[in-house]
């Protein structure tokens, strides 16, 4: 059973990615989500036992990590927990810089314009 953390501050991008997961990896997963960095943070935590095998997140949320987003700061604290070391994180992501953030951080992305057009570009990174 694989384990999902999925993370955004629009329900609508959450249903969509929960879709996306469901429809790649079957119904036998746990899926936790989250509107914030600061939620997802908490559950990163909560979750240290039994970690997250995928973590799917946006960039843009709360103000409250600038100069960075709130989804590079929660990628950069996942990657600083041995626990995660195996995690495999996603950003998904309208910003215009999320290729820079992405490589590097050393972890995947999708453009949130390209999200929509493929289910291929999830299962190319979710397997």
């Amino acid at each position: 059973m694989k384990k999902v953390l999925i993370v955004d501050d629009q329900q609508a991008w959450i249903t969509f990615n929960t879709v996306m997961v469901n429809d790649i990896l079957g119904q036998n997963i746990v899926l936790h989500t989250a509107s914030s960095g600061t939620e997802a943070y908490n559950l990163l935590l909560e979750n240290i036992l039994n970690p997250y095998d995928y973590i799917i997140t946006d960039l843009q949320m709360e103000d409250d990590y600038m100069p960075k987003t709130a989804g590079e700061w929660l990628v950069e604290q996942a990657k600083g927990m041995s626990f995660y070391e195996k995690t495999n994180i996603i950003i998904v992501s309208a910003a215009p810089f999320i290729s820079h953030i992405a490589e590097r951080l050393g972890v995947n992305y999708i453009r949130k314009q390209d999200a929509t057009a493929s289910k291929d570009i999830y299962k190319n990174l979710i397997k």
